[in-house]
């Protein structure tokens, strides 16, 4: 059975546009935030680790988006991450957005890449980096 990361998402004023509706952008910013959880807590290695001490990064390269239904200000959702293709160098993710009510926000599919810092080139998954996302991946 694989693991799913969850992640709380209060719905802030600096996330809306002035219609008190989250700006469409702004989910992106959010869903890097739940990546970026995800790597420090369900991972072990906090982005911090990656970028500062070992000079790796793991950048989205491609991503779809379905924006479901509309949040609003003062909204909590809850943000849930699976992996669903582990490669060489790569993962791809899902994460959905749901509301207190479970009703669906927001459904993204992402491809993120191992990459050396310096070079911007892509690199093989750390094998204990690897061993860990393949926690979260779904049958």
């Amino acid at each position: 059975m694989s693991l799913v990361f969850s992640a709380p998402i209060s719905i802030r004023f600096a996330h809306c546009d002035p219609a008190g509706i989250v700006f469409y952008p702004r989910y992106f910013e959010l869903m890097n935030g739940v990546v970026e959880d995800w790597c420090a807590q369900g991972l072990g290695m906090s982005f911090h680790e990656m970028h500062i001490v070992q000079g790796i990064g793991l950048p989205t390269v491609h991503i779809e988006t379905d924006f479901v239904k509309t949040s609003v200000l003062g909204d909590e959702l809850v943000a849930e991450l699976r992996v669903i293709k582990l490669g060489r160098a790569s993962a791809t993710i899902e994460i959905r957005m749901v509301g207190q009510e479970q009703d669906l926000r927001l459904k993204a599919q992402l491809v993120l890449v191992m990459a050396h810092v310096q070079e911007r080139r892509a690199i093989a998954l750390p094998v204990a980096l690897r061993e860990q996302m393949r926690k979260y991946l779904t049958a």
